[in-house]
């Protein structure tokens, strides 16, 4: 199935578009700034499209009027697009809970949803509206949208994070709400559809990032059998990487020997294992969405390599088991270990779950 996403590069659409590249069945078809411009490339993806997941938009700029009537407007062109090509496919428009508060960025987002729901009512094709709570995750803009990437990004960089405005708010992991999105355009749902999210106070999601910030300076990790514990760690780490890796563990010994600690969990399960490679030989090349891992070479020389999903970039990390050197491995990036030495590499490798083959969050991919 061929699904077009608009908007293709904002911080929801990466992520949808990172889901869906785990799924060999579908194919992203994308829809950005040069198709909203030109009919003639909308058409062309239009054309080839099975579903549309809609999430180009404007949340924030100089001119309110600005907000409403460039959100109106992309839905309008999406729509003109879709009566020149006369199609009738699903439409998935990624709302928002500040629909119905009044705010600019609620209007602009209820008019948007309008003028997609008028369309799917004219021509009886599946239309699902999909109010989002505050969503959060990886790679998100700090001082943008999410307190959460703020308070992040403002804690990696020890910076004070100030709360102006204490207040209960429901959090949704990004990848959770993608994966709904994509369901919805699959199934070609018609609808309302209102996923919950976790409820936290500011106050209380500052404290509970910070006890992540303070055990991750050392590389301990929090309980991760919780859900909302490992999206919340997954997206302070993802702000730590590259420049915060490797972490040197403390190497303490006497005439017996050396020994240093390589991981400390607070609960949750865990698999270590230990793996050889020859020279000359890679292990890795997948991703993950969810999973957390650590590489750490005991023994030989090697190289690190990780590219983030859709950029060419490779950030490297030479590794060796005279200075033991502890890095995990972000979610969303692609990642390898190299043997670059003559003798057999020895490296100790931990996930925070069992290895689960019917589900095994491990998807393969060349960094």
């Amino acid at each position: 199935m061929k699904i077009a996403i608009t908007g293709p590069h904002g911080f929801i659409a990466w992520h949808t578009r990172a889901a869906l590249h785990t799924q060999p069945k579908h194919e992203s078809l994308l829809i950005g700034r040069d198709e909203f411009c030109d009919p003639q490339l909308m058409d062309s993806v239009l054309n080839q499209a099975d579903a549309i997941i809609h999430l180009a938009g404007v949340n924030r700029t100089g001119d309110e009027r600005a907000i409403v009537d460039t959100n109106r407007w992309l839905a309008s062109q999406l729509v003109a697009g879709l009566h020149r090509t006369n199609r009738t496919i699903p439409i998935v428009y990624g709302n928002s809970i500040h629909k119905a508060t009044g705010t600019v960025f609620g209007s602009a987002k209820a008019a948007a949803a309008d003028t997609l729901k008028q369309w799917a009512e004219a021509v009886g094709a599946p239309f699902a509206d999909v109010v989002l709570p505050n969503i959060f995750g990886e790679h998100c803009r700090p001082y943008y949208n999410s307190v959460v990437a703020t308070f992040c990004h403002q804690l990696v960089n020890d910076k004070a994070p100030e709360i102006q405005v204490d207040r209960e708010m429901p959090l949704l992991h990004v990848q959770r709400a993608a994966q709904l999105l994509i369901g919805a355009a699959t199934d070609a749902v018609s609808g309302t559809i209102e996923p919950e999210g976790t409820p936290i106070t500011v106050t209380c999601l500052l404290e509970r990032v910070l006890e992540i910030r303070d055990a991750y300076r050392t590389a301990d990790l929090p309980d991760l059998s919780d859900p909302f514990t490992r999206d919340l760690f997954n997206t302070y780490r993802s702000y730590t990487f590259p420049e915060q890796w490797p972490i040197y563990p403390e190497v303490r010994g006497d005439q017996r020997g050396e020994l240093f600690e390589v991981v400390k969990s607070l609960g949750g399960e865990a698999q270590v294992f230990f793996s050889t490679t020859r020279p000359g030989f890679t292990r890795g090349q997948h991703f993950h969405l969810h999973k957390v891992e650590r590489f750490l070479v005991l023994r030989g020389t090697g190289v690190i390599r990780l590219r983030k999903l859709f950029t060419d970039e490779v950030v490297e990390f030479p590794v060796s088991g005279d200075r033991p050197a502890i890095i995990d491995m972000p979610t969303m990036w692609v990642h390898s270990i190299v043997n670059t030495g003559a003798d057999e590499l020895l490296t100790l490798f931990f996930a925070d779950e069992l290895f689960d083959p019917e589900n095994p969050d491990t998807y393969p991919e060349e960094v």
